[in-house]
């Protein structure tokens, strides 16, 4: 019998993680009775420190990957959105609104404003958030530059100031992504996310009433119309994503291109720090995305947050979040892989005491021990010395490698082993679904190419292009029937399929080609 896994929770927190984690069977970690390793996931809110991966131990996991803070603090990703949009081009990287960071970048930020103002048209209106401040602390909309006033580091970006309302409430998506691994990039998009809305109808003539222009919901429960019934919108200030389906359909809205076009968001904004994240396979990451949809069904990112809100404020949290989280365990498949039978130690494997210290980003078991491989059933010849060295206990090779692994010992390894990690990876093609959990990348053939070795960005963005143009061909009315090749061609063998992520009943992409 299988002993329990052991989860430790930093600062105590959040409530559903532990609620989740108990549900399936797990320990919570106790210092008293442990050892300091003796755990098999480790949940914070914040960041890791540096020195937590190079710590890590095969049966251990970290949610968060490093280096996402590229993406999830708002300047970070300013920065580098605007350096992919330099590099291929705007009409790819045009779903953000224009942005600067002041104080550095002011004097761009007045000429941009000066040459709005002498352009006809209607007002333009900007919305000004603190970079290093979460659920819509410190955030405010001006139209005249006299009105903004800042003590601190700030982002100034342009306010969209047409979204698409329901019964008159602004209201944003929440979409839940988590990233399996970023070398190779794998990355699943929940099926039932969130929408939130703002509890005062919306009004350009009141830019300082937050309860109408923001979405958060650690503000808008403090509304006074909260509680209130708002037409279509009912009480509260959420909808499940199941819900907002059923709207687009009643709105006769196309969905499937909507829907690819908030993959492209999330799939374009990780390539911009996919190759410079540190491959660490004892990680995963849960990110929330905040769309915004405009008038004409074009979507906005607004954000990344880094560890997305999990309190329970209503029936629509309960029924996304507690689901997310169990479908997101299982995505990493962190109980299958870190099992240990009942009564045995977690195995404390020491480095040579010859063993040189490395500088690469590389873990410090990397260095002494096969790479862990969670998706593969064992390591592969050219992972392991030819001279070999057998263990006395075949449970713990499991634990280092993976069930099912035929093992024949481990002498030692060169200290940089990234490129047969790399070519080890190569093989492994991940679910296209698990539970709710879509897999949107890689998505045919040549991306999952394109993903391996040397992520392969400007493919990655072609294949993206192609999909999404046959998609916008496809629901025009009245439109020329064309050969469509679908995602096959893309894929050559067509033994790659992959799910399309966003309607009720995921299809597959091919079959969403043939029949539109």
């Amino acid at each position: 019998m299988a002993a329990s896994l052991v989860f430790r929770l930093h600062d105590r927190g959040p409530e559903v993680v532990r609620e989740v984690l108990l549900e399936r069977g797990w320990e919570e970690y106790d210092r008293r009775h442990r050892q300091d390793e003796d755990w098999n996931l480790y949940w914070r809110a914040s960041l890791f420190h540096k020195s937590d991966y190079y710590k890590l131990m095969p049966w251990q996991r970290l949610n968060h990957h490093p280096k996402t803070v590229g993406i999830t603090r708002k300047d970070f990703l300013t920065r580098n959105l605007r350096r992919m949009r330099t590099t291929f081009g705007a009409g790819v990287y045009d779903f953000s609104p224009i942005a600067f960071i002041l104080p550095n970048d002011y004097t761009r930020f007045l000429a941009e404003y000066n040459r709005q103002r002498m352009i006809p048209g209607p007002p333009i209106y900007w919305i000004c958030k603190p970079v290093d401040l979460s659920r819509g602390r410190g955030i405010f909309i001006f139209e005249d530059i006299k009105d903004l006033v800042y003590d601190s580091s700030v982002i100034v970006q342009r306010y969209i100031s047409n979204p698409i309302l329901i019964s008159g409430y602004k209201f944003d998506l929440r979409i839940y992504v988590c990233v399996k691994s970023f070398n190779p990039l794998t990355v699943y998009i929940h099926q039932e996310g969130l929408v939130r809305f703002a509890t005062e109808k919306y009004q350009l003539s009141h830019l300082g009433n937050l309860y109408s222009h923001l979405t958060n919901t650690s503000i808008n429960k403090f509304s006074p119309f909260y509680k209130t019934e708002k037409g279509k919108v009912g009480q509260g200030c959420k909808w499940t994503m199941s819900k907002f389906r059923h709207f687009l359909h009643c709105q006769e809205v196309s969905e499937l291109l909507l829907w690819q076009r908030i993959n492209n968001i999330v799939t374009l904004t990780l390539l911009a720090i996919a190759p410079s994240v540190p491959h660490f396979p004892n990680c995963v990451e849960l990110l929330g995305f905040d769309i915004l949809i405009d008038v004409k069904l074009k979507p906005w990112l607004l954000e990344v947050n880094f560890s997305p809100a999990l309190t329970l404020d209503c029936q629509a949290d309960i029924t996304v979040k507690k689901r997310k989280l169990h479908k997101c365990l299982k995505v990493n498949r962190s109980d299958a892989s870190m099992t240990l039978p009942q009564g045995e130690k977690l195995p404390l494997l020491k480095p040579e005491k010859r063993q040189k210290k490395s500088s690469g980003l590389i873990p410090r078991y990397h260095r002494y021990l096969p790479p862990v491989e969670i998706n593969k059933p064992g390591a592969k010849s050219g992972m392991v010395s030819a001279n070999t060295t057998t263990y006395s206990d075949n449970k713990s090779a499991d634990l280092i490698l993976g069930p099912r692994t035929k093992l024949t010992g481990v002498k030692k390894l060169p200290l940089n082993t990234a490129s047969s990690q790399t070519r080890e990876r190569g093989a492994a093609v991940p679910p296209p679904r698990v539970g709710d959990f879509i897999r949107t990348f890689p998505f045919n053939s040549a991306t999952l190419k394109a993903s391996q070795e040397i992520l392969d960005v400007r493919t990655v963005i072609q294949e993206l292009l192609k999909l999404t143009a046959k998609l916008s061909h496809c629901s025009r009315p009245n439109r020329r029937k064309i050969r469509l090749d679908g995602v096959r061609d893309s894929e050559g063998d067509g033994t790659f399929e992959s799910l399309f992520w966003g309607p009720k009943d995921p299809k597959l992409i091919s079959h969403c080609l043939q029949h539109l």
